[in-house]
């Protein structure tokens, strides 16, 4: 099952324009699988991103709109956008002029994938993860 994990996110990352990396972790930002192009700076791949996410995702919630379902950051260079698929995070980076739209269209298709790697890390630990959206 990883193998295909990894090559449908390797495949997603030539398929969209500008797109340059794709990071689901957990909220303690440990990498669980990624796609990366050459010319990602590692610092673009801390942790930090995702557990920085997870905090404002979770202060964001409490503006009484319900749970915040993703946020979009844009610098000069590139753009981050970032899922809540709770227990785990979807990061995004793209370049700083990529269809925004595209990227969050991927949500959905990208859900699929996050809710398959939590099943499958609550049955080799013998826990039980609601994966319900």
């Amino acid at each position: 099952m990883g193998e295909e994990l990894q090559s449908y996110l390797d495949k997603l990352l030539l398929r969209i324009d500008g797109l340059k990396a794709i990071t689901i972790t957990d909220q303690d930002g440990v990498i669980l699988i990624k796609s990366v192009s050459n010319d990602v700076p590692p610092r673009m791949l801390e942790p930090a991103i995702s557990t920085t996410f997870a905090a404002v995702s979770e202060q964001a919630s409490k503006l009484g709109l319900k749970k915040n379902k993703s946020i979009v950051s844009l610098y000069e260079l590139y753009q981050i956008v970032q899922f809540n698929h709770s227990p785990l995070i979807t990061t995004l980076i793209a370049d700083s002029n990529s269809n925004t739209g595209v990227l969050l269209d991927l949500e959905n298709e990208l859900k699929d994938i996050t809710d398959t790697i939590t099943v499958a890390l609550s049955e080799r630990h013998g826990i039980s993860i609601n994966v319900s959206g």
